[in-house]
């Protein structure tokens, strides 16, 4: 029998949209679906400056389809050369909406990033004042640190010092993956924030290596043991205000992912609302999809919830079917796979 159910359209509070040809290949998975999305800075070179961001913003508009109501809310990368006056023209003029925080080489693109976060606080300062939110990338690049720990240890080292001394500055720890990360930021209050993402909702780190090695599910931060999955699916599915959608999709050509030093990313884009309505359904927790997906990004960034629907389907099991994007000149990008069929998908018009 078909169940169905609608929800207030629901915002990405974490995309990567890349550029070029990707950037008009990808764009429209998600511009089908959500009505906003935090952009990521962290292109070739980063989004460092206003212009660089109102550049970037006039190409995401140029590729968006028409008829979507898609709006991209944009954000800096931190670097030890950011200028605080950016920041306060960018507040008073409302295009900027947050700040990146990428140690550097922690991930994808993040070389640019800050090794000395002294070296930072004037800029943390100003966005104290101006109220723009901060968006952590929660690891050490640390290389004595096991990769399985780096989250937690970011937390200790990185995320509690920030907060004593910038109080009144609003941060959002991105892509938590531990148990460690829900238990931060289920204390702390406020001006605290975290997304989830799909993927580390559906699978854990053996689910990388299960019949092989798996690059299509190589992300970072990477997947975590099974307890710790677990600790996310409870987070997601509870209502706590301080848990929204992140997807952190992140498209890369096959060629990069199949190879012998693969990138990180999980392309979920076209997947995640399917995604989330199972682990909802799984956890018996369907009638608080609607918060986790659709209000409580934009309550923690003191915005208006969507004001239009969207619908989702259940019908009996069937094996799902899954179209991988063609980006022209940079390749195919394979779509997130689970390992079992999804069983809602999202109703037509």
């Amino acid at each position: 029998m078909t169940q169905r159910i609608e929800i207030i359209r629901p915002d990405d509070w974490h995309l990567h949209l890349r550029d070029g040809a990707m950037l008009k290949a990808v764009l429209p998975r998600s511009a089908g679906t959500f009505g906003r999305a935090i952009i990521m800075p962290n292109l070739k070179p980063p989004v460092r400056s206003l212009d660089d961001l109102r550049a970037y913003r006039r190409r995401i508009e140029a590729a968006t389809p028409a008829a979507s109501r898609f709006r991209p809310l944009m954000t800096l990368y931190l670097t030890e050369e950011t200028d605080p006056g950016e920041i306060a023209q960018g507040a008073a003029s409302g295009e900027l909406t947050a700040v990146k925080l990428y140690p550097a080489g922690a991930t994808t693109n993040s070389d640019a990033g800050v090794k000395d976060m002294s070296r930072v606080a004037g800029v943390l300062a100003a966005m104290e004042k101006a109220d723009i939110p901060l968006l952590v990338h929660g690891e050490v690049n640390d290389p004595t640190v096991d990769i399985f720990d780096r989250e937690a240890v970011f937390i200790e080292r990185v995320l509690a010092p920030l907060r004593r001394d910038f109080p009144g500055l609003r941060i959002v720890m991105e892509h938590i993956t531990t148990e460690e990360g829900v238990a931060y930021a289920s204390e702390g209050g406020d001006r605290l924030g975290a997304t989830i993402t799909p993927h580390h909702l559906m699978i854990n780190r053996s689910d990388i290596f299960r019949g092989g090695i798996r690059p299509h599910l190589y992300c970072l931060p990477i997947a975590k043991r099974e307890k710790h999955r677990l600790a996310l699916r409870k987070a997601a599915t509870s209502g706590d205000r301080r848990f929204f959608l992140g997807t952190d999709s992140a498209p890369h050509p096959v060629g990069a992912k199949e190879c012998a030093c693969g990138c990180a990313g999980v392309f979920n884009a076209p997947v995640t609302l399917p995604c989330l309505a199972q682990v909802f359904d799984e956890e018996g927790a369907l009638d608080r999809l609607e918060a986790f997906a659709s209000l409580n990004g934009p309550a923690f960034y003191k915005m208006a919830p969507n004001d239009d629907r969207i619908a989702l389907i259940k019908q009996p099991p069937e094996e799902a079917v899954f179209d991988d994007v063609d980006a022209g000149p940079e390749g195919q990008v394979v779509v997130f796979r689970p390992d079992r069929p999804l069983l809602w998908s999202v109703a037509a018009g």
